[in-house]
């Protein structure tokens, strides 16, 4: 009988970005803008789509560097309020070991001369497929913070 975990973690994250909403909302909502975030130059693309409505799926395989393990995400939106929420549910596998499932919440507010983000995730981390529970936990919470930085760096540039 093999030894199964299950490590569960929520963190939220906090980002202010000096440009309109619907400028963020688009970071997140059309797959040229998302492609500029979403991901790393040494991740290699194997296939990727998005269908940003509720009930649609986001799909993002890929090998970390040529030849690496197959990472593969799979997304269904279950919620989308253009400009001020979007919830999606996704699970994760590494060369076909389901790493994890995780529900996340995006939402989006005006501030006046800008928008604050607020992003919660709340997942299930199994196995040790990304590493240790409070590991794998750390590692994804560092890895989207990673993220939401690369979308203000994004955001910068075409301003």
């Amino acid at each position: 009988m093999s030894t199964r975990t299950e490590a569960h973690a929520t963190f939220t994250l906090k980002r202010h970005y000096p440009v309109p909403v619907a400028s963020v909302w688009r970071a997140f909502a059309d797959l040229e803008h998302k492609r500029k975030w979403f991901g790393s130059p040494e991740f290699v693309e194997v296939e990727r789509s998005e269908d940003f409505v509720v009930g649609g799926l986001a799909i993002d395989d890929g090998r970390h560097g040529p030849g690496g393990p197959l990472s593969q995400f799979r997304a269904t939106y279950t919620d989308i309020v253009e400009h001020e929420r979007i919830v999606y549910t996704y699970d994760m596998w590494l060369d076909g070991a389901h790493a994890s499932t995780s529900i996340t919440t995006i939402v989006f507010k005006s501030d006046g001369d800008g928008t604050n983000l607020t992003f919660t995730e709340q997942g299930v981390h199994l196995d040790g497929v990304h590493g240790p529970g409070p590991e794998a936990a750390a590692g994804r919470e560092k890895g989207t913070a990673g993220l939401l930085d690369k979308i203000g760096e994004v955001l910068a540039a075409v301003s």
